[in-house]
């Protein structure tokens, strides 16, 4: 099925309406994953035709977006990556831990951006940063689009060495589902247990008897007010 190829649009009405001259196009990867980090990726790419195929990493074969990358990485203008641990999504909740992730990758890169548009339609950024939030921004911004194909592919390649044939956590086959449930990783979960590289203050862990009693209560009571509390509109 053939996708509108993803414009400036909205970076041009960044640029004149706030007077941004550099603007940032983040996107994130692996918020629903039971396993491994939550990626950002900030990516700045001015006003310039993109290369070919461009859409939401989503809609983009895994061999075309391990093609589409490198080319990216060589055509942005600047990007960086953040990402934050299991552990701290675990301790801060996926709100707080999403923001760090992104200030992380904003920090990243060589350059301070003046605005930053935000995939989705929750501002997990906020202040100091001057963001605009768009639904689908990935299939519709350059700039968001290449940083969810960029983010994309360098997380999978991490939960990929992490799950290699030959490591100790092969039979979670983290290179085939990227720590999101599989019938695979749920299977290895029921029968081994989590690893280090699970999050362990969320609910799957309560269908698990025999590893419920690894499960982690959160620390940060605010982050889990804000969530519990309906403000972001996450569905894990």
């Amino acid at each position: 099925m053939p996708y509108e190829p993803p414009t400036h649009t909205v970076e041009r009405s960044l640029r004149a309406t706030t007077g941004a001259k550099t603007v940032a196009g983040v996107d994130e990867v692996g918020r629903g994953a039971w396993a491994g980090p939550v990626t950002v990726c900030a990516a700045v790419t001015g006003l310039r035709k993109p290369p070919a195929g461009l859409t939401d990493s989503k809609l983009i074969s895994p061999k075309r977006r391990a093609e589409l990358a490198p080319l990216l990485e060589g055509w942005v203008t600047a990007y960086g990556l953040g990402d934050a641990s299991p552990q701290e999504i675990d301790d801060l909740g996926m709100t707080a831990a999403l923001r760090l992730a992104a200030v992380r990758a904003l920090e990243a890169l060589p350059v301070r951006p003046d605005a930053v548009i935000l995939d989705g339609k929750h501002d997990y950024l906020g202040e100091p940063w001057t963001v605009r939030t768009v639904i689908k921004g990935d299939q519709s911004c350059v700039a968001v689009a290449a940083a969810s194909v960029i983010a994309k592919v360098h997380r999978d390649a991490m939960m990929a060495e992490l799950g290699a044939e030959s490591g100790e956590y092969a039979p979670f086959a983290f290179g085939a589902n990227a720590g999101y449930p599989s019938p695979v990783h749920r299977a290895a979960l029921e029968a081994l247990g989590p690893t280090p590289y699970h999050r362990l203050s969320w609910s799957y862990l309560d269908a698990l008897p025999k590893w419920q009693h690894l499960k982690k209560v959160r620390l940060s009571t605010e982050a889990a007010a804000l969530e519990s509390g309906g403000q972001l509109g996450f569905d894990f």
